[in-house]
């Protein structure tokens, strides 16, 4: 009869009593992730944030912690979120000794020059978004081996006439990269934004294996996703691209931003 009593009371607690019991036993619970975390680490190992971050994911494992945006040391030791903007056929080439013009136009215009106007205002706009660009030669001897989060190599093409098509932008990364869905993502970014900025046709049909095989491709980390981009075509687009470069600019940048952080894109026209 007593036990029957006893067994009664421990069904007829109140809501109250239950309460208690429980949050006891959350307490009980943490004391023990905590107590295996500082087992784990050495308290001064951890900033309050990283504790933060590890006992939440002790506690609730359906919650994994987000991955951190990479970064990159420079020679000083300092952190920076690093990204190379490559002025086609600037500097000299090792080959001849001599400037690689690029294209050329009748009046000297030189593709090399289009180049560079447009890289600068790219490193300029990467810079007031908060990034550390590098501008960098065709040839320069930092991208060997080079590490950043994207890629970028800015060209034109063609100052002679061809027909009433060439007009507009390419876009294109390696066929042989070890990170291909990055590299095909910052093309998607950069296409789509750079057509919506400038309004400029999208000729992704005609890409050439220069471009495909372009020789940075090979001199870089391959972790690092990287693009070639024809801006336009120096015949028919050129007072777009000598009168508006900062549009040709604002469209690259966009473009970066948008592979960055992971923003949604469109489909851009083009043939």
């Amino acid at each position: 009869m007593a036990d029957r009593d006893f067994s009664r009371r421990g069904r007829d607690r109140s809501p109250a009593a239950r309460l208690v019991m429980r949050n006891l036993g959350v307490i009980l619970i943490v004391a023990a992730v905590l107590a295996t975390i500082f087992t784990a680490w050495t308290p001064a190992s951890l900033s309050p944030g990283e504790l933060a971050a590890q006992l939440a994911s002790a506690v609730d494992r359906s919650t994994p912690t987000p991955a951190p945006q990479a970064v990159f040391s420079d020679t000083t030791g300092g952190k920076m979120l690093r990204i190379g903007i490559v002025a086609g056929h600037s500097g000299i080439n090792p080959d001849s000794g001599l400037p690689d013009p690029g294209s050329v136009c009748a009046d000297g215009l030189t593709e090399r020059d289009v180049n560079m106007s447009i890289a600068k205002l790219v490193v300029r706009g990467l810079e007031a978004a908060g990034y550390q660009p590098d501008l960098l030669e065709e040839f320069d001897t930092r991208l060997v081996g080079y590490r950043a989060l994207a890629l970028v190599s800015i060209h034109n093409d063609s100052c002679q006439p061809i027909n009433a098509d060439a007009t507009g932008y390419k876009v294109a990364a390696a066929l042989d990269t070890s990170v291909p869905d990055r590299a095909q993502r910052l093309v998607a970014c950069i296409a789509d934004r750079y057509g919506k900025t400038t309004g400029l046709r999208y000729h992704p049909n005609s890409v050439t294996a220069d471009m495909t095989q372009y020789h940075t491709f090979n001199e870089i980390n391959s972790q690092t996703p990287a693009v070639i981009i024809e801006t336009g075509f120096l015949y028919l687009d050129r007072e777009f691209l000598t009168k508006h470069p900062e549009e040709a600019a604002s469209g690259i940048v966009q473009g970066i931003l948008c592979y960055l952080n992971n923003e949604p894109i469109g489909i851009p026209s083009g043939g």
